[in-house]
């Protein structure tokens, strides 16, 4: 065991439970109306809890387990055989499971921005805890846990190359939010403002911060590839927002602090895969981009092919994710057999698992509420409260 390695990574485990309570919680819960902002807030704390008791009972186990090339098995359930002095590289393997856990947290929360203000919670949570098992989980094997995309496996001795989950996290979410956006069906209430962008921004900030232990931590040491990590997220976030920034005040004459957060998230997920492989110089040219890029994926997925993702997941961070990963073949750090091959294998898997798992979900739970749940909103019909003692 390295000590200073074990000290970053706790820090960093921290920071990325951070990311989702309260960060990810604020950004989404400022997007929606007074009236649905608890629910926002419940989505993502249940989340949290149930993904952190399913990591425990069998997700790290199928993730990081001794099994094939395509599943990890069952044989670390419930930490089975893992001690305070069990070793995972030089840290303590129960650390390594705590930092791993923070991950499967923040993916399937993710996904709550794609079908907010019209879904009944009892699917939330049967859907999140079956995809985080049956698609995020068998993912991460493939490409973290040593299966078959990873180096020496289908793509030869130069497996995928995903630093902190480009693929892993932002694709398989992107996709999925955009599953269950098109099976839930549009809002009957659209086009409402923020209720808090003063929310949003915070929120964004604290996903900013969170986000050095997302790709910092993702190196698994306390080192100059840790730090170089940290630097080039900050630098293509900083540069995503200026540019989504820009681009707006030229399309529409103002620049909105919504959108100046949003191209930071922007900028984020799309450095999160390139965040190990790349330079300064590097990551202020993914954020550029991805600062214009995402914002017109946004304009093409609300306006052109009218799918109602409410929070722009897919926009956000599917493209930037899935541009990310290209990135690295790009600049020369990856193979572009192996780079594009997995983009479209954990695509196409995605794509049928959650289209399976809404399908099986919606036989248990209902799906989508009544329409005068949906105009009275959720915070009373569901869970009895409400954020303000007015209603907009």
């Amino acid at each position: 065991m390295n000590g200073a390695d074990t000290a970053w990574i706790m820090v960093a485990t921290a920071l990325v439970l951070f990311m989702t309570l309260p960060g990810l919680a604020l950004f989404y819960g400022g997007l929606v109306r007074a009236r649905n902002v608890l629910s926002v807030f419940m989505h993502c704390y249940a989340i949290a809890c149930l993904m952190s008791v399913l990591w425990l009972a069998v997700g790290y186990s199928i993730a990081f387990g001794d099994g094939n090339a395509y599943w990890g098995g069952l044989g670390k359930m419930f930490l089975d055989g893992v001690t305070a002095d069990s070793l995972s590289g030089t840290l303590p393997e129960v650390l390594f499971f705590a930092f791993q856990m923070t991950f499967a947290i923040i993916t399937p929360a993710l996904i709550v921005g794609a079908y907010v203000e019209r879904i009944h919670f009892g699917f939330v949570m049967v859907f999140s805890g079956l995809w985080m098992l049956l698609c995020y989980a068998p993912v991460v094997h493939w490409i973290w846990g040593g299966g078959f995309m990873a180096d020496g496996g289908i793509f030869g001795d130069v497996g995928v190359k995903d630093f902190a989950g480009g693929i892993v996290v932002h694709e398989t979410a992107g996709i999925a939010a955009l599953v269950l956006a098109v099976m839930l069906g549009a809002r009957k209430v659209k086009n409402k403002p923020p209720h808090s962008p003063t929310f949003v921004m915070l929120g964004a900030a604290m996903l900013w911060v969170g986000w050095f232990g997302f790709n910092g931590g993702s190196q698994l040491a306390a080192d100059g590839g840790a730090a170089m990590a940290i630097t080039v997220t900050h630098i293509s976030a900083a540069t995503a927002s200026l540019t989504w920034a820009l681009w707006e005040r030229i399309k529409y004459g103002k620049a909105s602090l919504v959108g100046i957060v949003t191209g930071t998230i922007a900028g984020l997920a799309s450095i999160t895969p390139a965040s190990g492989f790349v330079g300064p110089v590097e990551a202020m040219i993914i954020g550029a981009i991805a600062g214009v890029m995402c914002q017109e994926a946004v304009n093409f997925i609300r306006n052109k092919v009218k799918i109602d993702d409410t929070l722009d997941v897919f926009a956000v961070h599917g493209v930037g994710g899935i541009f990310g990963t290209i990135m690295i073949a790009v600049f020369g750090e990856g193979s572009w057999t192996a780079q594009l091959g997995a983009l479209a294998i954990v695509g196409v898997f995605t794509f049928v698992v959650s289209v399976v798992l809404v399908k099986i979900t919606a036989l248990i739970t209902p799906f989508r509420v009544s329409e005068e749940m949906e105009v009275n909103g959720l915070d009373l019909e569901e869970h009895g409260e409400r954020a303000y003692e007015f209603n907009s």
